[in-house]
């Protein structure tokens, strides 16, 4: 396997030199593990660990690798490698955390996303422009996966395949059965050699399961290792990525219980184009397309052009995707001006 094969360009090539970093050995990260990586080149796999220089540095959880990344390293073969400079990403993907500061890192240099909801209570349309404005923001490609068909007749399934053609007008979308194969070979049809993807998707949508379909085994094993020897028990990783028979990688995530959006505004935009192309024509260039006069999202509203699920998506996205752009010094003032607002509404409602 070459460089080329993990999903190696020119890109990268260009940013290696750029950096003043032809004089090291460039390796993807695979896997990680609470205090090591597991990076892969031409030369096999091995361990790795970044610099105490490097986590100094860090500023924020963007400055370490993730499964995805290209680092920049060095050390003998047989003993860890020490990672001294990750390559610039072509893409990335990121949420938020509720209730917390800093976005987590799902992955890196991602070419395509499987976005997968099953057929079972897991089905939701605002569920899947929510991932779409998430990927859209780290510049990767959606791909609608409709997993566990066999649970609905098929008239269902035509139904539920019309509803997300009309919302998602450019998206591809595989339905499939992670029990029955039906669909298996149109994903991995999908799927090109020296390509990345990644599986998203809340837990129990059958994301692993798929994973082992396309694998051919019967679970997928995480490696449990020793950071200084190499074998030997030590931790699982929560990511790994995989390779596939015919060249192309995936990248197995855990089940979302939430999806936070980061500074998702170009995300949102792509996901909601036909709204934004609306606001052009609104009276005010700050509209909030909420109670404003001349706002041409609500006319289109109100006279049925624009679908009203689509418009409370849109709106409830925004607001939450402003929220998480504020600092927490300005979510400590708007708490305290939303207490100030309460107080004064109970003596007013206290004298009348």
């Amino acid at each position: 396997m070459n460089l080329e094969d993990l999903g190696y360009s020119e890109f990268f090539e260009s940013q290696r030199t750029g950096l003043g970093l032809a004089g090291y050995e460039v390796a993807r990260v695979i896997a990680e593990y609470k205090e090591a990586y597991l990076v892969k080149n031409a030369s096999g796999e091995r361990l790795a660990k970044i610099t105490g220089r490097q986590m100094f540095k860090a500023a924020s959880r963007d400055d370490y690798p993730c499964v995805g990344d290209w680092v920049a390293i060095s050390g003998p073969a047989n003993a860890p490698a020490v990672i001294h400079k990750l390559l610039p990403r072509a893409t990335i993907l990121r949420r938020k955390y509720t209730n917390k500061s800093g976005a987590q890192v799902i992955g890196a240099n991602i070419d395509a996303a499987f976005i997968i909801e099953s057929m079972d209570r897991d089905y939701n349309l605002n569920r899947f422009e929510r991932y779409f404005a998430m990927v859209a923001e780290g510049h990767i490609q959606p791909v609608i996966v409709l997993n566990k068909i066999d649970l609905i007749p098929e008239a269902e399934l035509d139904l539920k395949v019309a509803q997300l053609k009309d919302r998602f007008k450019d998206a591809d979308i595989i339905p499939i059965s992670a029990l029955t194969g039906h669909g298996l070979a149109g994903l991995m049809a999908y799927i090109a050699r020296g390509k990345t993807y990644c599986f998203l998707g809340s837990s129990g949508v059958g994301k692993s399961s798929l994973i082992n379909k396309l694998l051919g085994t019967d679970n997928i094993k995480t490696k449990a290792i020793n950071i200084v020897t190499g074998s030997g028990q030590h931790t699982t990783a929560s990511r790994n990525m995989y390779f596939l028979a015919n060249g192309g990688m995936v990248i197995d995530n855990p089940g979302m219980k939430e999806i936070g959006l980061t500074d998702a505004d170009a995300g949102i935009a792509n996901v909601f184009e036909a709204i934004v192309e609306l606001s052009l024509k609104c009276k005010y260039k700050n509209c909030s397309h909420i109670s404003e006069a001349g706002c041409a999202v609500l006319v289109a509203l109100k006279t049925g052009r624009l679908d009203k699920d689509k418009y409370d998506n849109y709106i409830r996205l925004r607001k939450e995707a402003k929220f998480y752009e504020m600092t927490e010094l300005e979510k400590r003032r708007a708490d305290r001006k939303f207490g100030r607002f309460i107080k004064k509404a109970k003596q007013d409602l206290k004298k009348k």
